[in-house]
Order: structure tokens, then sequence, then C-alpha cells
């Protein structure tokens, strides 16, 4: 008899039998959720017969500590835990460590974290992919309406990351761009964020325009959809409309990409080997960054306690979220229309404390507050 690979039973490693976990952020965006219950479910059948779940830090179920209890279920006595973030900014150095090292006192299981998907050859290569898709189709299009395809020397690529309060994170997108700038032979390139740093989409957009060329393509740096990925798309044709001698080219998010999941599997290996070796030297919280001295030696914890498993849907929007809950960027506020139905970790900030909302906004950053501060 075969055993699924969903069902798969926990093979012998150094320290009793294996597991993995795959810690997400978690959304109230059921697309977003969908989408990395996908990838956690193909990464199963990747590293069969290791058991795979996967856990959200909030708005989602499972949530981390469910997910490490289905394996525990298993059979597992070492867990393998992977973050599945772009880059390691205050979610991967934070919060899901802080859950993990509790649950790990808590009931004495063995877990091993891994670093971030990071700067690596295969991320690129995947982001590569979804931008060489974009410009096919895009020279398909010139072509079917009689003109000729705009050249890679007279187009600008404008890549967007999350956005973070870590610039050691924000760094890593600039990195990125530059090394799809220079492998396509693109005539320029941006970097650009979805909030809470800058420069934000539109106005990075507008100065953008300035430059002359004559096609842009928006490369949105971002795993799976949800509401930072529906904005950026609503500010990219916003300025396409003012625009309309320019061509605005979108290409999808990285997704679950063949060379994403490869990129897992690699993190995954090196967790077990021992392998994981994380660039601190620019850490914010280990290193004297400039502008971020008084963050050094931070106790590391996480804030996403109160609102671990909340799964209450949002019904503004369908499957795929549009940001209705945000006019302008700005989530509705407390006790107006549509409130409770923030998305993310928008919307948990907003009613909690004030903070960057991570949206686009005209102004730029906004510390938002509770109407009755």
């Amino acid at each position: 008899m075969t055993t699924a690979p969903d069902r798969a039973i926990a093979p012998e490693g150094p320290h009793g039998p294996i597991g993995v976990l795959v810690c997400g952020h978690g959304s109230r965006n059921r697309l977003a959720v969908a989408e990395f219950a996908s990838l956690a479910h193909q990464l199963q059948h990747h590293l069969a017969p290791v058991p795979v779940d996967h856990g959200y830090l909030e708005f989602a179920r499972p949530i981390l500590r469910d997910g490490l209890d289905a394996l525990r279920q298993r059979g597992v006595q070492h867990v393998l835990a992977v973050p599945a973030m772009l880059f390691a900014a205050g979610h991967a150095k934070n919060d899901i460590p802080s859950v993990l090292n509790t649950y790990a006192a808590e009931t004495g299981l063995r877990i091993d974290y891994g670093r971030e998907l990071g700067v690596d050859l295969k991320m690129i290569q995947a982001a590569a992919a979804r931008i060489r898709s974009a410009l096919d189709s895009a020279d398909a299009d010139a072509l079917a309406a009689g003109r000729s395809p705009v050249p890679l020397h007279d187009t600008l690529l404008a890549v967007v990351g999350r956005g973070s309060s870590d610039p050691d994170a924000n760094s890593n997108v600039a990195k990125v761009t530059r090394m799809l700038v220079e492998g396509f032979g693109f005539g320029w390139g941006e970097t650009l964020y979805s909030g809470v740093t800058f420069p934000l989409v539109e106005p990075g957009l507008r100065q953008a325009v300035k430059l002359g060329y004559r096609r842009i393509v928006v490369f949105p740096y971002f795993l799976f959809s949800g509401v930072l990925v529906s904005r950026i798309r609503q500010h990219s044709e916003r300025v396409a409309a003012d625009h309309p001698e320019l061509e605005m080219v979108q290409a999808g998010y990285l997704g679950d990409h063949p060379l994403v999941l490869d990129t897992f599997r690699e993190r995954v290996a090196e967790v077990l080997g021992g392998d994981v070796a994380m660039n601190c030297s620019l850490c914010k919280y280990r290193a004297q960054v400039l502008g971020f001295e008084r963050e050094v030696g931070a106790p590391q914890h996480s804030h996403h306690h109160h609102v671990e498993g909340l799964v209450e849907s949002c019904t503004l929007c369908e499957r795929e979220c549009t940001g209705a809950c945000q006019p302008d960027g700005v989530p509705v506020p407390l006790g107006g229309p549509g409130a409770g139905h923030g998305h993310g970790e928008e919307a948990h900030h907003h009613h909690h404390h004030p903070v960057y909302p991570h949206a686009d906004h005209p102004l730029g950053p906004l510390t938002l507050r509770r109407p009755s501060d």
C-alpha cells in the first residue's frame, strides 16, 4: 500500500522523525490564502515522504500552532520551519521565531528555523520568467495592431516591493531590480514600494514617466495576490491613463512558479543540513544601521497574538481583494462603513496602534490613529 503524499509518514532524521512547516503571514484575502495553501500542498509532493504542513501568523487558519500540532500528530519530533517570505524583515526576524520558540518551550518539540527566500538565482529567474511573459504578450499585441514592439533599450522596468521598516529588506528589492535590469538590458530601472517606505508606486511612476521611455513594465515582486498587488495595478493604471502616449505593461507576481518551489526545497535542505547562514551584517536588530541605532538588541516577540486565527471574511470584494476597504490607501476608520473589513496586516495595525499603512498614499506613508486617540 502506498501512502498518499499529503498523509506521508515522517521519515527519520538525526533528531527523530522530521516534518516541514511553511510559515506564512496570513490574509483576509481568500485568493491569497488559497494560493498559499496550494503552494504548501505542492511542496508536500515535492518533499514526499516528509510531511509538510503550513500555518499563518494572523487572519487565516491554520495558525502556526495548528500546523505544528498537526505535524506532531503525524509523529514528527523535529520540525524544519521555513518562512514563506521574500526578504527578512520583522515578520521573519521577530514574529515567526517568537511563536516557534514559545511552542518549542511548551512542548519540547525541536524546531529549527530556516532563512527567507532572499536574493537568490532561482528567484531572479522566476521573476525574469514573469517579466518575459508580460513582454511577449505586449509585443504580440503590438504586432497584431500593426505596430513595431518597443525595444528593451526604450523600456523602463519598475520593480515594486512590499515595503518595510527594515532598510536591509528594502535594499534587497533594489538588488533584485538591478539584476533584472542588467540581465534583460532594459534602458532604465526603478525600485518602488507599496507602502511603509518610499518611493511609493504612483509618485514613483510619475517621476519615471519624466525620463521619457516609451514603455514601462511594472513588476510586483510579491509571492501572492492581495490588496497591495491590486493597488499596484490600480495606481499603475491611473498613471497610464494620464499618459496615453506611454505603454504600461503589467507583469504577474511570482506565485507558485516552479523555480519558487525549488527555492523552498533548497531552504528546507539548508535547515536539515545545518547550513542556514543568515546575513546579519546589515540587520537593524544586530548592527548599528544608520538611522536605526535604537533598535539594536530589541527583544524578539510577536505582536500578532491578538489576531491569530481570526477568519472573518470581507464581503466588499470577491476572491481577489481590490482594496475597497481602503479608499485612497487609507483603511476605513473604526465604526465607519466597512469597519472590520480590513485586509491582513493593514487592518490589525490600524485597529490597535499607530503605524504606517502598507498601502500607497499620494502623500506618502501616514501615521494613522484610532478615533479615540
